[in-house]
């Protein structure tokens, strides 16, 4: 079976290549670190107008009406330049849960507007003292009047400074439900947040009375977790790609180094030690890969395995990526830890990752549920994943 990627996507990353080379790799990264805001908006605007928001939007809504697949070359070059933005949250969650799961209205407005506008959602879930699990969510949710009234406090929350939305879960008579919200709407309140991985700016969101139309719930009221288990699919298979694009520019990176940096009269790539850690860096680059590919075809395909195959490389491939992301600190070694140098600013998006929208252990879980290797008296999931419809 053959997953390579096809003449037009890899054409498509090539576009994407480029731009993003023009506009030096990660100085966008480092841009958003030094709160250079406007100006990348301005970037992922000249971005966004390659067309490459358009990939898996349905034609109706002014897309191209293509699939998960065709994600994949776009996501492996945002990752290895370490892209600021919510592309993996709009296109790679938000765009399959509405086109699922919402209604005309909602599919009218949002996926268009995803397609020929700037406009991004950002994801607030997790709440504080709380987890990525069922009962982690406790912000409360009263229908009055064809109004849902929000009281509670998001944690968190990433990038808001470039959304202009939020997909949030929420409790309503006690049951989850998703609801799409205006980060516009009276009420809220935004405090920023510290984060080590200073390319995701967090910010806790506090709801006070904020008013938001039924209308805007996805789906029906208390479908919200099966529903944000299946878009979840769809992130973690996409999010896979970005951390196999970021491996490979590890890879690059040190292995340039190895040529350069000498000790003892050689380059230090001669050295049997240094020759086995890119060995090994590059069997995880390629097995994270192999992985990543199957992922986004099963779920592309709603393959029967997709669920164990898209946690499989989603926890491969955020594993390899800390891992590799250190092994690359190591080799530059004293310089690795300095400012300058781009090493700090991969580990620091490959921990970042690690625990963002589930934990590892989570998906462990998840995938060994799926491949029914749980006994009858063990734990099951606390809600299975919605079927295809």
């Amino acid at each position: 079976m053959d997953f390579s990627l096809s003449q037009e996507q890899e054409m498509f990353r090539e576009y994407i290549k480029k731009f993003l080379g023009d506009m030096e790799h990660t100085k966008i990264a480092r841009d958003y670190i030094d709160n250079k805001t406007e100006h990348v908006k301005n970037i992922l605007s000249d971005l966004k107008e390659l067309g490459w928001t358009k990939l898996n939007i349905p034609e109706e809504f002014e897309g191209m009406g293509l699939g998960q697949l065709d994600l994949v070359p776009i996501m492996e070059e945002f990752g290895r330049v370490l892209l600021p933005g919510l592309h993996l949250e709009t296109n790679a969650l938000a765009v399959p849960l509405i086109e699922r799961f919402g209604t005309k209205e909602q599919k009218q407005y949002f996926l268009k507007e995803i397609a020929d506008s700037d406009l991004n959602l950002t994801v607030a879930w997790l709440e504080p003292g709380g987890s990525y699990k069922e009962q982690g969510i406790r912000l409360s949710g009263e229908v009055s009047q064809g109004q849902i009234i929000l009281n509670g406090v998001k944690t968190q929350v990433p990038d808001l400074e470039l959304a202009q939305h939020a997909i949030v879960p929420l409790r309503i008579h006690n049951e989850i439900t998703l609801i799409t919200v205006d980060l516009n709407t009276p009420g809220i309140s935004i405090t920023p947040q510290d984060n080590f991985a200073e390319t995701r700016k967090l910010s806790m969101v506090e709801f006070e009375q904020v008013k938001v139309s039924a209308e805007n719930v996805i789906g029906q009221i208390g479908d919200g977790w099966g529903m944000l288990q299946e878009g979840l699919l769809y992130y973690n298979a996409a999010l896979s790609s970005v951390a196999v694009g970021a491996m490979e520019h590890i890879v690059e990176m040190a292995s340039e180094y190895a040529k350069i940096r000498e000790q003892f009269g050689n380059p230090i790539g001669r050295f049997q030690a240094i020759k086995h850690r890119l060995a090994d860096m590059k069997l995880d680059l390629e097995t994270a890969r192999s992985l990543s590919y199957y992922a986004n075809w099963a779920m592309e395909t709603f393959s029967e395995d997709r669920i164990e195959a898209i946690c499989s490389a989603r926890i491969f491939a955020t594993q390899a990526f800390i891992r590799l992301a250190s092994h690359n600190i190591q080799i530059h070694g004293g310089i690795g830890f300095t400012e300058e140098i781009d090493c700090h600013l991969f580990i620091k998006q490959a921990k970042y990752y690690e625990n963002y929208l589930g934990s590892i252990d989570q998906y462990y879980d998840l995938a060994i549920n799926a491949l029914n290797w749980t006994s009858q008296n063990s734990v099951q999931t606390e809600q299975p994943i919605m079927a295809h419809k």
